[in-house]
């Protein structure tokens, strides 16, 4: 009770959102994605990358109770912040940045749903297609995409045998993503 009145708790909390949404984004940032397999290293496409692992760190949450379902929405609710940030910074005003928001939110669910069916049937194919659809939509042929699907897979491998009090203690390990 006196943690609470204090902010301590709250602070804690804070301290582990801050940690998990780091690792996410340095999963996201690997310049493998960018450099090696063809993802545009653009805002969009950081975009795209940052809401793939979002996605894998939600999935790995998903049907958890407590704590994991309170990590699991301060996450997404710090997601979206930080979109929201950087459509600031990249010099979009007040009026746009909400119709922005609206339009990201409605990709970032639409793609999370066609992931987690891939995922669901374990659809190699059909993963690398939504990947390509979503990542790389002018390129036509993007011979990477299925790289890209083989680590998804990977990492949603590896987070569900990562101890849920682990992640929301604040540690989420992503693997690193090969280039070869």
């Amino acid at each position: 009770m006196f943690q609470r009145l204090f902010g301590r708790e709250r602070h804690a909390n804070r301290a582990i959102t801050e940690a998990l949404y780091a690792q996410i984004v340095a999963a996201a940032r690997q310049t493998v994605f960018y450099s090696q397999w063809n993802v545009p290293d653009t805002p969009l496409g950081r975009f795209e990358m940052l809401s793939l692992h979002m996605f894998l760190v939600q999935h790995r949450l998903r049907g958890e109770e407590g704590a994991a379902q309170e990590v699991a929405q301060v996450l997404i609710d710090e997601f979206f912040l930080d979109v929201d940030h950087s459509l600031r910074e990249l010099g979009i005003g007040d009026v746009g940045v909400p119709k922005r928001m609206k339009k990201l939110a409605k990709m970032f669910y639409g793609r999370t749903a066609a992931y987690d069916d891939a995922l669901e049937r374990s659809d190699h194919d059909g993963l690398t297609a939504a990947l390509a659809r979503n990542v790389r939509p002018d390129a036509g042929a993007w011979p990477e995409a299925s790289r890209l699907a083989f680590y998804v897979a990977d990492v949603c491998r590896q987070l569900s045998a990562q101890p849920i009090e682990s992640i929301v203690a604040g540690t989420v390990a992503f693997p690193v993503a090969n280039g070869g």
